[in-house]
């Protein structure tokens, strides 16, 4: 795998969260994936001993995507715009297990009566090839912020 095809995977991915394709999304999963955002005071830690925004593992996650779609879970209904902007990918390691990669991300989300919220961070991904194609294995959405509380409720997928 190179880093342009990693890329190019990683921009579909963004694609189909803006697009609010969530049934494709989840076909980019693994049957094992997982799918975090860690506190910012330990982004390292383990999702066992600390607190994080979202520890999901694959029941979680379809769990989640189900509950999103449903237009009676105001906290996505009508959905929230959002757009996607991946920077700086780098492939970090290759192992036989998949690839350790991270990018530098911003979502822009928008929602009818708020302000613009801007999500800013780094994504960290062990990606790997199933069927030739790429999976994510595991997913974590490392925020920058020092405070979320001004940033509301992460309801989507970030």
């Amino acid at each position: 795998m190179t880093r342009e095809q990693v890329e190019n995977f990683l921009y579909e991915e963004a694609a189909l969260l803006d697009a609010w394709r969530l049934d494709e999304w989840l076909a980019l999963l693994s049957d094992d994936a997982v799918y975090r955002v860690p506190s910012n005071d330990r982004p390292d830690a383990d999702p066992k001993r600390a607190l994080f925004t979202i520890a999901d593992d694959i029941r979680r996650i379809r769990a989640r995507v189900t509950r999103l779609k449903d237009p009676g879970a105001h906290a996505e209904f009508p959905p929230s715009r959002t757009r996607r902007l991946i920077t700086n990918v780098r492939i970090l390691e290759k192992k036989p297990s998949g690839l350790m990669v991270e990018a530098n991300f911003v979502v822009y989300r928008f929602r009818r009566g708020e302000d613009v919220r801007q999500y800013v961070g780094r994504y960290r991904y062990h990606l790997q090839v199933q069927d030739k194609k790429l999976k994510i294995r595991s997913r974590e959405a490392v925020l920058d912020r020092a405070e979320l509380g001004s940033l509301g409720a992460v309801s989507f997928i970030l």
